[in-house]
């Protein structure tokens, strides 16, 4: 028994490193366990888990009363049905993660001595696959005679993202990068190729837990304008659709117009018939 409180004292004195914050990271949906630090739960210990500033109770261990318990009620609920206690350990688990969990745990440990450590938790959002197209602004009529036609300029974004990397690169090499720590921001990061290059590239967005890939494919996306066509063939629709609906609008005024010419003669006839007689004996 004495040999147990000495190990229990060791433990404690071993693990006491209460200035310390361990970050931990977790993708929303996943799972996350912030350990105790104590290999076991001795019968006078009395271990408090608390969330947030200020500090909100979400679970206590009182082993020589017998109490294991989470705080469903905390927070608005926050937590409900979602905090898992280790009975031997006394570390916590938070299942089906989300947004809201991102934040300051900590636990404090009585057992002879008061020990404390604490955890900072980020939940990253699950990431969007890069999509990469062709910026046409750089492949039009005036530019099939230029130089610029012989490259090809590509646009990688990405949508309703926060704390991630945006990158382009060149086989494994690194060609570029944007980063972004707030939250619900698009991004978007450019690059020009030449059609004939014969290199891998890729655009990757990525967190410190995951990332998401898009690989450029040059025959969808690079081919030459003269040889796609597509970007003077939509210049030609968008000016027959601007003829014709400039006809349109303008043979709506001329009727309006006459119109109204019509009425107001009519009016004038109508007036006049009724004017009384002055020269009338």
């Amino acid at each position: 028994m004495f040999f147990s409180f000495v190990l229990c004292c060791l433990c404690l004195s071993v693990y006491a490193d209460t200035d310390a914050v361990k970050s931990v990271s977790v993708m929303e949906g996943d799972s996350v366990s912030l350990e105790s630090n104590i290999p076991e739960i001795h019968q006078n210990y009395i271990i408090k888990w608390t969330f947030g500033h200020p500090e909100n109770r979400i679970a206590q261990i009182n082993k020589e009363a017998g109490i294991f318990e989470t705080y469903n009620d905390v927070l608005d609920g926050r937590f409900r049905d979602r905090l898992k206690l280790d009975h031997q350990t006394g570390s916590l688990t938070i299942t089906n993660t989300t947004g809201t969990d991102s934040g300051d745990y900590q636990i404090t440990i009585i057992g002879g001595k008061k020990i404390t450590y604490r955890f900072s938790v980020t939940v990253y959002a699950p990431l969007p696959v890069p999509i990469i197209i062709r910026d046409s602004s750089h492949c039009s009529s005036s530019s099939l005679s230029s130089s610029s036609s012989s490259s090809c300029s590509l646009l990688c974004s990405a949508v309703n993202v926060g704390h991630v990397t945006l990158s382009w690169y060149k086989g494994n090499s690194l060609l570029s990068s944007i980063s972004v720590s707030d939250l619900s921001i698009s991004l978007s990061l450019p690059l020009e190729v030449e059609h004939q290059d014969k290199n891998t590239y890729s655009c990757v967005i990525n967190n410190p837990i995951r990332n998401q890939t898009t690989h450029l494919d040059f025959s969808q996306l690079c081919q030459p304008c003269a040889i796609r066509g597509c970007d003077s063939a939509e210049a030609v629709i968008r000016l027959v659709v601007t003829v014709l609906v400039g006809s349109a609008a303008a043979a709506a005024v001329a009727v309006l117009v006459y119109d109204i010419r019509i009425r107001k003669a009519e009016l004038e006839t109508i007036q006049t018939s009724h004017r009384p007689c002055t020269h009338c004996s």
